[in-house]
């Protein structure tokens, strides 16, 4: 047999949480960084607990304040803006995936500094702009905005970004 079957025969099974155990480890797990019902759900189903005692405890640790949505959608917000340098429909499609409430999510984009958010697309578009080997002119253009539009940034934003930065070249 390989070194990789007989490693992989040393490892332990799965293990799965008790309801006892999983209060205990979901307030450790919320208390740690701004989590959302959808992150605890996940990790629930992980550990081999589902449907009513799942809601059961996710209640629970909203009730002491473990998990709050909005609180959860504004730091997402700030996080990834700050950190990732992600735009706002990156933003508001990761929390649409993490099924939090459309009325958040725009609450959550107002984190945002509209001055901040602009400054940085120039910052990230400046940075792109110059990695980009690319002599025609319109082919680095569509690079650079096909990058930002990844990056979750508008495409009327990232358009006047690009103008700014070509005109300087």
């Amino acid at each position: 047999m390989s070194s990789w079957g007989k490693f992989s025969e040393d490892l332990p099974s799965k293990k799965y949480w008790s309801a006892e155990e999983a209060h205990e480890k979901l307030t450790t797990y919320c208390a740690y960084q701004e989590r959302c019902p959808w992150d605890v759900r996940k990790k629930l189903a992980e550990k081999g607990i589902q449907g009513k005692p799942a809601e059961k405890l996710i209640t629970e640790m909203i009730i002491g304040e473990f998990l709050d949505e909005e609180r959860y959608a504004r730091s997402f917000a700030r996080g990834k803006f700050r950190m990732k340098k992600w735009g706002r429909s990156r933003i508001q499609r990761e929390l649409k995936m993490r099924q939090v409430p459309e009325k958040l999510i725009k609450l959550a984009i107002t984190e945002i500094d509209p001055i901040e958010y602009y400054d940085t697309l120039l910052n990230q578009s400046e940075k792109k702009w110059d990695k980009t080997k690319e002599p025609d002119p319109f082919k680095k253009k569509y690079k650079v905005s096909q990058y930002l539009i990844s990056k979750g940034f508008e495409f009327d934003l990232i358009k006047e970004a690009i103008e700014e930065i070509s005109k300087t070249e």
